[in-house]
């Protein structure tokens, strides 16, 4: 079963992404509304991919994924934003995550196409 760590400050989207990728029971999902408590438990346990908000507040998407990559390379990273700082997605590409998704999604299928072709689960 593959570990993944879902980061977003909107409950709202910590609870249907969680739900809907949970159905197919292929994953344990852990959910974390504070950037600041997830780094501390992603950089101790052994999570296969983290889909991550960029814009959060205490500690961004961008800085946590520069965190992530330093320490714990293999670990993939969707990240997740609004259309309005889809640059910020591209940058993000840049500095080593490995795909991102725009909010609001079209659908939490597209979520977890993103997240089967990141893990090449098919």
């Amino acid at each position: 079963m593959k570990r993944i760590a879902i980061i977003d400050d909107e409950e709202l989207i910590l609870d249907s992404v969680k739900q809907y990728l949970s159905r197919s029971k292929r994953f344990k999902i852990d959910t974390f509304s504070n950037p600041q408590e997830a780094l501390k438990e992603v950089l101790r346990a052994k999570y296969k991919l983290i889909v991550l908000d960029i814009m959060m507040p205490e500690l961004n998407g961008i800085d946590f994924l520069k965190m992530i990559k330093k320490e714990v390379p293999q670990t993939k990273v969707i990240m997740m934003t609004a259309y309005s700082t889809l640059d910020k997605a591209i940058l993000s590409k840049e500095i080593g995550a490995d795909d991102y998704l725009t909010k609001p999604f079209v659908s939490l299928r597209d979520v977890e196409n993103k997240v089967l072709d990141c893990l090449e689960i098919h």
